[in-house]
């Protein structure tokens, strides 16, 4: 779930919004516009609209909150936070290491429907202060608003308490089995398992909701459970990959047979004579017999193709100095944590300087299904 558009930094993590999020606001809007309309008429559309909008925009700053909660508390515990990204189903914080201890896990799990609680019992209190529940007189528009943020974001806190992973009452779950049982992949495969049935429970109910006239509503349900089901399924996959690779090392999958090009060769060439012809999607750059650096197909589609003919190898590659590179003793696990963090497909294997081979996720699932394929 990456950000398109980014928005800034808070407590150093960068903050951004995915495509989808403008789907949802639009959807929120309407719906607090259609809410306001029929509870209070007498305000005027002027007044409606402004406040659906202000109390959307509201709404998505408590959902940012209670990411950053997250982030910061991944921060206090040693884990490097990435970025927060806002999205149609509400907000992810890229954390880009697993929690080391149980400890760790549940107190990220917990820090935020406690923080969507806190700020849905503020609003309320402040709600309450102001005159909620009117008493002879009609609510303000400040009140309705801050009611429905209330209980929202109270709502929210109960939502992601369902123990079912990656919801965050799943990652209490997972937390509390770890640390009864002292085995981690254990206790994801559990809470993975949990989230998949509660997964299966949302989507059957909102079907039966649909087809008993719940309209959207229903249709709604169903997909929050198909994205809790994929989500719970490659929380488990990410669990059974690092098992498969257990004391599997770079040099046990790497290829030795590096493929080379000149790199005063043009794309044109490159792509026609190479890249076609062999399928072979990384290429090690060569000048004057020694690497100058990696070329795939990425680079290439940044150069429009009336240029290829005119444009070299050497022109568009990633120079040696820009690689980062392993040795062939680095565990895959840890290749694969790179590549996911720095966002790569291949990395050159090097000894003493010297260019022994190149490793890429496609080297890594291929070895996998060869190890499935054999009931390892």
């Amino acid at each position: 779930m990456q950000a398109h558009i980014k928005l800034g930094r808070l407590f150093g993590v960068e903050i951004g919004l995915h495509y989808s999020w403008f789907l949802i606001a639009l959807l929120i809007v309407f719906s607090l516009g259609g809410h306001f309309s029929a509870t209070h008429p007498e305000w005027g559309s002027g007044v409606i609209w402004t406040l659906a909008i202000l109390t959307g925009l509201l709404f998505f700053a408590a959902l940012l909150a209670h990411e950053l909660s997250h982030a910061v508390v991944a921060k206090a515990r040693g884990l490097p936070v990435r970025s927060i990204t806002l999205f149609a189903l509400g907000g992810v914080a890229h954390i880009e290491k697993e929690a080391a201890d149980p400890k760790t896990e549940f107190a990220m799990g917990i820090v935020g429907p406690v923080t969507s609680a806190i700020i849905g019992g503020l609003c309320l209190s402040l709600a309450w202060a102001l005159g909620w529940p009117p008493r002879g007189t009609p609510a303000s528009p400040l009140t309705a608003m801050l009611v429905w943020l209330g209980y929202i974001n109270i709502a929210l806190a109960l939502f992601n308490m369902i123990p079912g992973f990656p919801l965050d009452g799943g990652r209490v779950l997972r937390a509390i089995i770890w640390w009864s049982t002292g085995n981690a992949s254990r206790a994801t495969r559990i809470a993975a398992g949990v989230g998949m049935f509660v997964a299966f429970a949302f989507i059957a109910f909102g079907i039966l909701r649909f087809f008993g006239g719940a309209g959207f509503g229903g249709l709604w349900l169903a997909f929050i459970g198909w994205f809790l089901w994929d989500a719970a399924r490659a929380s488990y996959a990410q669990v059974e990959v690092p098992e498969g690779l257990r004391g599997v090392r770079v040099g046990d999958v790497m290829t030795r047979d590096c493929a080379t090009v000149d790199a005063h060769t043009n794309l044109q060439a490159f792509v026609e004579e190479h890249l076609l012809r062999t399928g072979q999607r990384c290429f090690i750059a060569v000048e004057r017999g020694a690497m100058a650096g990696l070329i795939t197909p990425n680079e290439v589609k940044e150069v429009p193709r009336e240029r290829w003919p005119k444009t070299t190898v050497a022109e568009v590659m990633r120079p040696l100095a820009q690689l980062r590179t392993i040795r062939s003793d680095t565990p895959v696990t840890e290749v694969l944590e790179t590549m996911g963090r720095e966002d790569i497909n291949q990395l050159p294997v090097t000894s003493n300087g010297q260019l022994e081979g190149v490793i890429s996720r496609g080297h890594i699932v291929r070895f996998l299904q060869t190890r499935a394929a054999l009931n390892m």
